[in-house]
């Protein structure tokens, strides 16, 4: 089945059908800009666009950057706050005529790494990771999602774990490959001790062939540890997954 993904960033907006037994893109995505501050009727228009880029009107899965329950945004992150109790499954719906599912950005990601990349065929618990602007995560039991686990926001040297190890802290900080790997390695302490997963998934930027090399080697895990597969398209890939039950309109 094929069934069109749309992946929702603060700087943006980027779609591509998907077909979703194999994991792979069936026409080049459209990437445009996310119109700033991104308030609710803006993405809308934006993603409008993209919609009828492709002519389409088969079921749509939206990953966002937030909290979302029952298709409601709970959080918003790099986006306008005015997201925060938007229906947004319902502001699709309505600016593109197709049904709708929409879920968490890290979520998505980690749903297209155990259908088609890393994770696939794991058991037990399993743990993606994103590092970028922040931390975001997807959490796994025996292949079940268990959603919005905002594991980016758990405390760390008196703050939010992300704004000390993300990889934007690097950036930051003006840190090397192991001073910020000394960082991400006491994150991952913390949540191994919490989560005891049986496997962790590193993705994001970070998890790019070039740059797995200079800091993989410097961490310890009692789970294994591998980098993610399907970098950019993970998101496009995982809304559209997440999203291939739906009735076409």
């Amino acid at each position: 089945m094929i069934v069109l993904g749309i992946d929702i960033g603060g700087s943006g907006i980027k779609g591509a059908p998907v077909d979703t037994a194999a994991g792979l893109l069936t026409a080049k995505r459209i990437r445009l800009p996310t119109p700033p501050p991104a308030r609710p009727a803006d993405v809308a228009e934006v993603v409008k666009k993209i919609v009828d880029g492709f002519n389409w009107k088969g079921p749509v899965g939206f990953t966002m950057p937030g909290r979302v329950k029952h298709g409601v945004m709970h959080t918003a992150a790099n986006i306008d706050n005015g997201w925060v109790g938007a229906d947004a499954q319902q502001i699709f719906v309505q600016a593109t005529g197709c049904p709708v599912m929409v879920l968490n950005d890290a979520d998505a990601a980690g749903v297209a790494e155990m259908a088609f990349g890393a994770g696939r065929a794991s058991q037990g618990v399993v743990l993606m990771l994103t590092f970028g602007t922040g931390i975001g995560s997807g959490l796994f039991c025996n292949g079940i999602l268990v959603p919005n686990t905002e594991l980016g926001h758990l405390r760390l040297h008196g703050d939010k774990a992300e704004a000390y190890a993300a990889a934007s802290a690097k950036k930051r900080d003006n840190l090397t490959w192991r001073d910020w790997a000394g960082r991400v390695q006491e994150y991952l302490d913390h949540v191994e001790f919490l989560f005891a997963p049986d496997l962790i998934i590193l993705g994001g930027g970070v998890s790019r062939p070039k740059k797995v090399k200079k800091y993989l080697h410097l961490l310890k895990t009692t789970a294994r540890m591998v980098p993610a597969q399907l970098e950019n398209e993970a998101g496009i890939i995982g809304a559209a997954y997440a999203a291939r039950s739906l009735q076409a309109a």
